[in-house]
């Protein structure tokens, strides 16, 4: 009989949540052309009693905070790291849109290497469907 296996940080994360009755919390991905339905979903799921955690910031809209390109590349860097842990922290994924790109997909197939459920707005754009 082989030793009982560890529990990952992402179970004992899971347990967490479980006894601490928090509500399930669902990441919203997608390519930023759609943050409009990024937050139309963001109200529909948090109606729903959901926790939704989505990305912050649009890289392809202008703002003095990545306006330098060097700068701006950095905090690319940081905000992908940053929206996987997003990925690792939700119960669940919500892809918003009728397009997915190369990093939309890489969410995807991260989030379903840790056995996340991932749901799409648009279903006939799921890379596995």
């Amino acid at each position: 009989m082989s030793p009982p296996q560890p529990f990952t940080p992402e179970d004992r994360l899971d347990a967490a949540k479980r006894e601490s009755g928090i509500p399930r919390i669902v990441a919203v991905c997608g390519s930023t052309r759609f943050m409009a339905e990024m937050s139309e979903a963001d109200l529909r799921e948090t109606a729903a009693g959901r926790i939704v955690v989505k990305p912050g910031c649009d890289l392809k809209s202008p703002h003095g905070l990545w306006a330098d390109p060097g700068e701006a590349e950095a905090l690319k860097v940081r905000l992908d790291a940053l929206h996987r842990a997003k990925i690792r922290l939700a119960d669940e994924v919500l892809v918003v849109g009728d397009y997915i790109g190369d990093s939309t997909r890489a969410e995807i197939a991260y989030a379903r290497s840790l056995g996340r459920p991932v749901r799409f707005t648009h279903p006939e754009v799921d890379p596995e469907g």
